[in-house]
């Protein structure tokens, strides 16, 4: 089977290649322009250029793929300095979404998989009510809202073509080369300051690299995963407070977890003006994968204990 992945070099595409040359998959990856510094080692890899405007001509990359996945977006940033941030996000992750989906029906490929986010969902959940694949109402945060009318178009166009349909929204996903707030955690920790949030008593989901790739490989010929949404996660959530102590442990770290109440940290966050830290170290957002493990009968095959393990232990390594 031949495999097109768009986001090849980045965090979960370029695993996902591995993982997939290694189960033998003829995998053609995407990169943004042939100046890229990769040369091809293996004889089932192919990399070709390929542009996330709405107009790029994708013909000649999909000639004869069996099944397209589509990892590249434009990621959510914590801040936008962008006048039209909407349009931004529209441009990449909507109607260019949609223009290789298009192509890739007209091209005769059998399966589209779209890497979609927990943020179609929304920025939260409350006590006892976790995610579930369907939602209530349109999420209102750019990003989400991008990805969310990507799905949309995605699901209308399985009904007037031949082309399957397979989403699947992540929660955070992490793993070693892991960036961002996650990797300032490892960071703080291993550095052993203080840190204000012994005491969030939140409930987070969470899905290690190699979950969710699972996942994806999973997608890819399972006759039950054609038009359908899956959530994903290592099955075992867990607060700001339970994650940054198992940094601690894995990194061997004396930092000290201050017990500061929610309210106080909250509060602090507000008068600094980062309300959005505080939302994103103390709220809750569960996923429900009950969907997931009925439909694809999968189980994540990495404990949250290991992946953590691994994620700090890769961390600690590149320093």
């Amino acid at each position: 089977m031949n495999l097109l992945i768009t986001g090849a070099t980045g965090f979960v595409g370029s695993r996902l290649v591995e993982v997939a040359l290694g189960k033998q998959y003829k995998v053609s990856a995407v990169r943004r322009s042939e100046s890229s510094q990769i040369v091809d080692t293996d004889q089932k890899l192919h990399w070709c250029t390929g542009n996330l405007s709405p107009e790029f001509d994708w013909s000649k990359n999909l000639v004869g793929i069996d099944c397209v996945i589509h990892c590249a977006a434009r990621v959510h940033q914590m801040q936008e300095n962008e006048q039209d941030i909407q349009a931004a996000y529209d441009e990449v992750n909507f109607h260019a979404t949609v223009n290789l989906a298009k192509q890739a029906a007209k091209a005769g490929v059998k399966r589209f998989i779209f890497l979609s986010s927990i943020k179609v969902n929304g920025e939260q959940t409350e006590q006892g009510k976790p995610f579930i694949p369907s939602i209530s109402n349109p999420p209102t945060d750019p990003y989400g809202l991008s990805k969310y009318k990507a799905e949309q178009a995605l699901i209308e166009l399985s009904k007037v073509s031949e082309l399957e349909i397979v989403i699947i929204r992540p929660p955070l996903v992490y793993g070693p080369g892991v960036k961002a707030n996650f990797q300032s955690m490892m960071k703080w920790v291993s550095r052993s300051v203080p840190l204000p949030l012994g005491a969030v008593h939140n409930k987070r989901s969470m899905v290690y690299l190699d979950n969710l790739v699972d996942l994806i490989m999973v997608c890819v010929e399972h006759l039950n995963a054609a038009n359908q949404t899956f959530l994903v996660s290592d099955q075992h959530d867990v607060s700001t407070s339970q994650l940054l102590f198992e940094i601690k442990k894995a990194s061997n770290s004396s930092c000290i977890l201050l017990p500061i109440p929610m309210r106080w940290f909250q509060g602090i966050a507000k008068i600094m003006n980062k309300p959005q830290i505080a939302q994103r170290l103390c709220s809750s957002l569960q996923v429900d994968i009950t969907h997931t493990q009925k439909q694809l009968n999968w189980q994540p095959p990495i404990s949250w204990e290991q992946g953590i393990s691994e994620t700090v232990n890769a961390y600690l390594k590149s320093k």
